[in-house]
């Protein structure tokens, strides 16, 4: 099978302002190229070439030293389907400063949330939009064993087709649900849009956490085009927002790769109270992912 390999990670620039003492970058992938871990066989990329899970580790410690982060949550990538190895090893490698979200399939036994509890996942993901090996219904079936040992929904989702469906799912269930990437919205739309209204407003009543992450993804440097979208997510709620890299940028279709020193300088252009950045970057985080 020849599938298409990702890029190596770009190095990050020293942003203006580096993150706070405590911060946490709470999405990132740890990948190996190497036989180290076995790939998902309906994976639609291979890890960038000549990288072993060392390798990536290395270039995101560096990242971490250029702006400033300590702690780090490590979600599994789709690339390795259901099999959390290479998560769980990367969590173990990084320490007391990491903690994990990890891939299960529906109907997945108690004995496999206890491992995965015990190894300092936090929580489980789930992708709305492509689909994978875990279903929302599924998700929402297990929820109530993910409370018990202190973990959480993550999902992907599309704010303007999704979270108007979504909304009261998501405000019953009884575990928190974090959602990606500013919930990957057609910023064409505007936050005028009814599903990133729906989104607002489970911010703001605390029943969903949000990641400022993968501007990327949805607009091209120095993405501005996403101001008005995380300046009101902050402003319902920045209790409920969260950062990350999204390091090492896989599966980037048409995105083309960010430098992460950019990615944390636009949250600073947009984020100017010191207040609203030590929630986000240290408190929030800290809280959801018990560090």
């Amino acid at each position: 099978m020849t599938l298409p390999i990702s890029a190596p990670p770009r190095p990050a620039t020293t942003p203006q302002e580096k993150a706070p003492p405590g911060a946490v970058d709470t999405h990132i992938h740890v990948l190996s190229s190497s036989d180290e871990f076995q790939l998902w066989d309906k994976r639609i990329e291979d890890p960038a070439a000549g990288m072993d899970m060392e390798s990536f580790l290395t270039a995101y410690r560096a990242q971490c030293d250029l702006l400033g982060i300590e702690r780090t949550v490590v979600v599994h990538s789709i690339l390795y389907g259901a099999d959390n190895s290479v998560t769980l090893e990367a969590v173990r490698r990084l320490g007391d400063t990491a903690r994990g979200i990890c891939l299960i399939e529906d109907g997945a036994p108690e004995t496999t949330l206890d491992a995965l509890a015990s190894a300092h996942v936090k929580g489980i993901r789930l992708n709305y939009v492509h689909g994978g090996v875990l279903t929302w219904e599924g998700a929402k079936t297990l929820a109530p064993a993910l409370k018990d040992r202190g973990m959480h929904i993550q999902m992907l989702v599309h704010s303007h087709l999704h979270l108007e469906e979504l909304a009261a799912d998501i405000r019953a269930c009884p575990v928190p649900v974090v959602l990606d990437h500013i919930a990957w919205p057609d910023l064409s739309f505007g936050v005028e849009n009814k599903g990133f209204q729906a989104l607002l407003s489970l911010i703001s009543d605390g029943h969903a956490y949000v990641k400022l992450s993968g501007l990327y993804r949805v607009s091209s440097a120095p993405y501005t085009a996403t101001d008005p979208f995380v300046a009101a997510l902050v402003e319902a709620n920045a209790e409920r927002c969260l950062w990350g890299s999204d390091f090492p940028y896989i599966m980037l279709a048409d995105a083309q790769m960010p430098d992460a020193g950019q990615l944390l300088d636009r949250f600073h252009e947009v984020v100017t109270s010191k207040t609203d950045r030590q929630t986000i970057l240290v408190d929030a985080p800290a809280a959801l992912y018990g560090f």
